[in-house]
């Protein structure tokens, strides 16, 4: 199972621990994917691994569209 964003390509970063005496161990940082529900353009539902911040963006431009929607309409 892979721990990346379909949208963005975030994934997995490495790095250090560093200890109060300075002791360096690896240790891994995950960004924070999950399994939404995403409906496609041309009507059809699937399952995507989204991080957070694209889930979030997502949603800006759905209410951005649904405003524009309503401003043609009037």
């Amino acid at each position: 199972m892979s721990r990346r964003c379909e949208v963005c390509g975030k994934g997995q970063v490495s790095g250090n621990n560093v200890s109060h005496s300075n002791r360096h161990t690896r240790r891994k940082w995950n960004a924070n994917i999950q399994t939404v529900k995403v409906t496609e353009e041309n009507g059809t539902t699937r399952r995507a691994k989204l991080c957070t911040s694209c889930i979030r963006t997502s949603r800006k431009v759905q209410k951005d569209r649904k405003a524009r929607n309503v401003e043609s309409a009037i």
